[in-house]
């Protein structure tokens, strides 16, 4: 939203807003750019000549600016409305999708684009360390999308990747999430079906050809489709991966490349990211030193700190897959390591019941695995709440060393007791763990 707001802005629009809480870096920004905003929701917040209010997708009904917005008959959009009508129409929009690995790839495929000289526009729910920012909108005619499938606003249940106008789509993989609006994987699959229902015929859609959930979506689809993936059966195949302590090394299409990046996951990013950007008239050469100068994405397994021979490292993983692809490269990156991974199920799937298995399966590959409490346990029904004990009773089962520990002192207190120089932490959430990166690497 601020990104969005601050274009707006320059492009000659006043722009005003408010938010729950109003503080740094976001607030600083915003009115270093002269942007008004204002902490709180209030009616008298929404100035009496407002042309158009733009209602993000955490506002609901009740909300008082919404309901003022309903009574006064204002204008209002969605925040993916005003990008499809300021931002992507007319333009190349290359929009990733899928419920792993699209911010790095869509962050892999802007940097590409950057590197070689396009200037392209991005929108990506994360910091690409390369980019400087999560988004950017300048006059250029491709744009780099981060597509995600949860919905656009309480008055739009579609998905918000619907808005894009794709000319390319990445679908890296499809599973279940977003337990809070989806019922179950078919309904996932049907969003992502419309997706590619809305691809011109000279755009493409590129589908990991190894997932059968990929290729449900992709049977029917009226636009052209490339699958990607390590079986032979793919039109693209992934072939001659190398892989060492820093980086990962694969051939595509008769050229070979590397990523500093370690882990098939990235190997599966990179490909993808590789294929679009040759799609949008990247020379094998350009999208090859792009790719070597490609410095991740914050939070993705991102070092945060040594103390006395202890890595504490921080991820966003937070679904099963994403933990199992974590614990898998992070065994790569540091092959002589005992691994920790402390968990913190925050996301509106993990709170629930629905992976207490496929959880316990993930966790119980790290030598030792401890599950924090879980937020707001409050707003998830009794009989659908994850069962934290449980869960650290079934990674012992699985052969792990799982502990439920309530709170960050607790959790601090058994790494200090138990871990011995070499070994790594890798913290994963995604949200902050009440700051638990800096409290344990200054307890170590």
């Amino acid at each position: 939203m601020g990104a969005v707001a601050t274009a707006m802005k320059r492009r000659g629009f006043t722009v005003t807003g408010s938010d729950t809480n109003v503080y740094p870096p976001m607030s600083d920004f915003l009115r270093g750019e002269g942007i008004t905003i204002a902490e709180g929701y209030r009616e008298e917040h929404i100035p009496a000549g407002a042309d158009v209010v733009v209602i993000g997708n955490a506002i609901s009904r009740g909300n008082p600016e919404a309901e003022a917005a309903l009574d006064r008959k204002l204008l209002y959009h969605s925040l993916p409305e005003v990008m499809k009508e300021h931002f992507l129409r007319g333009k190349r929009n290359f929009v990733v999708s899928g419920t792993h690995g699209k911010t790095t790839t869509s962050s892999m495929l802007a940097w590409l684009f950057r590197h070689a000289g396009r200037d392209p526009g991005f929108m990506i729910g994360g910091l690409p360390k390369n980019l400087g920012c999560g988004a950017h909108f300048p006059d250029s005619e491709i744009n780099v999308l981060e597509g995600d499938e949860y919905d656009t606003a309480f008055f739009d249940k579609r998905s918000k990747f619907l808005h894009y106008l794709p000319e390319c789509v990445v679908v890296n993989n499809i599973e279940f999430d977003h337990a809070d609006i989806y019922n179950n994987v078919e309904e996932i699959k049907l969003s992502f079906k419309r997706l590619l229902n809305i691809v011109p015929r000279n755009g493409i859609a590129f589908v990991n050809g190894d997932e059968k959930n990929c290729l449900d979506v992709a049977e029917k689809a009226p636009c052209p489709v490339t699958t990607i993936g390590f079986g032979e059966a793919n039109c693209l195949r992934i072939t001659g991966m190398e892989y060492d302590e820093a980086s990962s090394s694969f051939s595509l299409g008769g050229e070979r490349y590397t990523v500093p990046m370690t882990g098939e996951f990235n190997v599966r990013n990179a490909a993808m990211a590789v294929a679009a950007a040759k799609f949008g008239g990247l020379a094998p050469d350009e999208i090859r030193e792009g790719l070597l100068l490609f410095g991740g994405v914050a939070r993705r397994q991102e070092l945060k700190g040594e103390k006395n021979g202890i890595k504490v490292i921080d991820d966003f993983a937070h679904h099963p897959t994403a933990i199992r692809l974590a614990v898998q490269s992070i065994r790569q990156k540091y092959p002589a390591s005992r691994l920790w991974i402390l968990f913190e199920p925050r996301s509106n799937t993990t709170r629930r019941a629905v992976f207490q298995k496929e959880l316990a399966e993930s966790l119980a590959l790290a030598d030792f695995a401890v599950v924090a409490a879980i937020p707001d346990l409050h707003k998830i029904p009794e009989n659908d709440r994850l069962d934290p004990v449980r869960l650290s009773a079934d990674i012992a089962a699985m052969g792990g060393k799982g502990y439920y520990l309530a709170d960050n002192a607790a959790i601090i207190a058994a790494v200090k007791a138990e871990a011995l120089p070499g070994d790594v932490v890798a913290v994963l959430s995604n949200g902050g763990f009440g700051g638990i990166h800096q409290q344990l690497l200054a307890e170590l």
